[in-house]
């Protein structure tokens, strides 16, 4: 069977979060339609998840809620993975919001702040932890990606909690790829650009079009449009023995990305 034609999570059973829609839910069809044997979406939007489980059909895929800045949540959801299905090889942590306003530092509500650092950071955090420690116990020389941001590997003008949130996402995986790689376990992120999700165009209140417009004038790469698809194929990547000397690394799919 040669590269182009074989699946490439044959047999692998997968963690999604923030699994319901948008990149993660783009990266959960791609990992059954390359012979994922169970993918199991957690997420918080129980319909939406129930519905992209049904979609994709109960012999490879599951819902499971999780919320994952509750560790105990998270830790029951890995649990219930290994039990259910014998071994968890990918966890894809993915699960994050966007400020409600812009956030600068002259006006940062730590309300805001507070809670968008309990999902994007600590939720992560919760994900690598508990992955890792069912990777290790099982002997299981596993992948962990994690969605980070092309914020986080420079400021931000604007919605200085979520820059400074996938800054620290990023140092998550650094490290941790340093302390895992003793057992075999890779850790790394992919970091996009905007793209258009439906959580992306609530924060922007504007629609697919519009949202994809913005984003794009900041690119250098013209013809061709940044979409949840173009993450998931990164994060494919990052989960199977493609990259399988791959470890520490911020792979971005930016289209070139220039600041303004």
């Amino acid at each position: 069977m040669t590269s182009l034609t074989k699946k490439k999570l044959a047999g692998k059973v997968a963690i999604v979060t923030g699994g319901a829609s948008g990149i993660g839910e783009a990266t959960a069809r791609l990992f059954v339609a390359h012979g994922a044997r169970m993918i199991i979406i957690a997420d918080i939007q129980d319909h939406l998840g129930q519905q992209v489980a049904t979609s994709i059909g109960s012999q490879n895929c599951t819902y499971m809620r999780c919320d994952v800045t509750d560790e105990d949540q998270v830790k029951a959801l890995v649990q219930s993975t290994v039990e259910n299905y014998g071994q968890l090889d990918i966890m894809f942590s993915n699960a994050g919001i966007l400020s409600k306003s812009d956030q600068t530092v002259l006006d940062l509500d730590f309300q805001q702040f507070d809670r968008l650092m309990a999902i994007n950071l600590r939720g992560t955090v919760a994900c690598v932890k508990h992955a890792a420690r069912a990777m290790v116990d099982s002997g299981v020389r596993g992948s962990i990606v994690c969605t980070a941001s092309v914020a986080a590997s420079r400021g931000a003008l604007r919605r200085t909690d979520y820059a400074m949130s996938k800054h620290a996402v990023l140092g998550l995986v650094r490290s941790t790829s340093k302390q895992l790689g003793v057992h075999g376990i890779r850790v790394n992120c992919v970091s996009p650009n905007g793209v258009a999700t439906p959580m992306t165009c609530q924060a922007h209140e504007k629609s697919v079009e519009e949202v994809e417009e913005i984003y794009e004038a900041g690119r250098i790469l013209k013809g061709a449009v940044l979409r949840a698809g173009n993450v998931a194929d990164a994060v494919l990547f990052l989960a199977s023995d493609d990259s399988e000397l791959i470890t520490g690394h911020d792979l971005a799919v930016d289209g070139g990305f220039q600041d303004r």
